[in-house]
C-alpha cells in the first residue's frame, strides 16, 4: 500500500480481477483502516456471490439449498436493485444466464461504490475507485486538476478511444468484447450481443452506471436512443467496424 504526503494506492486481486484505490488525500490513519475495511468488503462480497464458488449464498440459493431469508442482508440489497434495473431497462438486464441466478452484472458495480463510500466516510474525499476498469470517481485528481480517465480502444491495441474528464462525483463503466469476447448475452433470446465492440456510459454512481451499460449493449440497435432517454446519462461505443458514436451530452466530459 505505497502513501506518500499527498496520496495513498492501494491494488487487490479479488472477484476474478483487480480492484485498485487512488486516493489522492493527505493519507491518515482513518484512510488507512478505511482502505483495509474497503478491502474486507471486497472479499466478503466475493464469498457472497460468486457463481464460481459452490459453497457462496448465490450458489446455494440457486441450487435451491436455502432460501432468499436464508441470505445476508447484502443478497437482498443486491436482488432488490437487479430487479430495480430490469425494470428500469425494459427487462435488457437480466439476474438470469443460461438459467442460473447471476447478479453478476450488477454485483461488481456495486462493491466498487460500496468501497468508495468506505472511504470517503474515513475522509477520503478525492479518490477513484476501480473495480476491474469500472470507475467510481470523487471530487478531483488535485485541486487545480480533474480526473482525466482514458477509454481504451477496443479494436486497436495500445490507443486510446476517448478520453473522459471528471471534476465531480461520477461514474464511468465499460462493456464491450475485446478482454472477454462476446459475453454478453440478449436476455430474450440467450445470443451473444454483438451490436458493440465496446459501450461506456457515465452516471453519478456506479451500480446503476453498470447495470444500464450491461442492458444497453445487450440491446444493441436501441441502445442509443434508450440512452438518450436517461436523466444525468451519457455514453460512448465503439461500432465493430471502428465508427463511433456519443449521445447528445457526452461531448462536455469526452475528448
Amino acid at each position: 500500500m505505497p502513501d506518500t504526503a499527498t496520496g495513498l494506492r492501494h491494488v487487490e486481486h479479488v472477484m476474478g480481477t483487480v480492484f485498485s484505490f487512488d486516493i489522492r488525500d493527505k493519507p491518515t490513519p482513518a484512510i488507512h483502516d478505511a482502505v483495509q475495511g474497503a478491502v474486507q468488503l471486497l472479499h466478503r462480497v466475493d464469498a457472497v456471490f460468486s457463481t464460481y464458488r459452490a459453497d457462496s449464498y448465490i450458489s446455494r440459493l440457486d441450487r435451491g439449498e436455502i432460501r432468499l431469508g436464508d441470505c445476508p442482508p447484502e443478497v437482498h440489497e443486491v436482488l432488490a436493485l437487479c430487479a430495480q434495473a430490469t425494470r428500469a431497462t425494459d427487462g435488457w438486464f437480466s439476474t438470469t444466464s443460461g438459467g442460473i441466478l447471476d447478479p453478476s452484472g450488477l454485483v461488481k458495480g456495486w462493491a466498487t461504490e460500496a468501497a468508495s463510500l468506505i472511504l470517503h466516510a474515513a475522509g477520503a474525499h478525492n479518490t477513484c475507485t476501480n473495480g476491474g476498469g469500472d470507475l467510481q470517481l470523487r471530487s478531483r485528481a488535485t485541486i487545480s486538476s480533474p480526473w482525466r480517465v482514458g477509454i481504451a480502444h477496443p479494436l486497436r491495441p495500445g490507443e486510446l478511444a476517448t478520453v473522459i474528464t471528471a471534476d465531480r462525483t461520477m461514474a464511468i463503466a465499460t462493456s464491450g468484447t475485446a478482454e472477454r469476447g462476446a459475453h454478453i448475452l440478449d436476455p430474450h433470446t440467450g445470443t451473444p450481443a454483438t451490436e458493440f465492440a465496446a459501450l461506456t456510459v457515465i452516471g453519478p454512481t456506479l451500480t446503476m452506471t453498470d447495470a444500464y451499460a450491461t442492458a444497453a449493449f445487450a440491446r444493441g440497435t436501441g441502445g442509443r436512443d434508450w440512452l438518450e432517454t436517461l436523466d444525468g446519462y451519457e455514453a460512448f461505443a465503439v461500432m465493430p467496424n471502428g465508427r463511433t458514436w456519443q449521445t447528445s451530452g457526452f461531448s462536455q466530459y469526452g475528448a
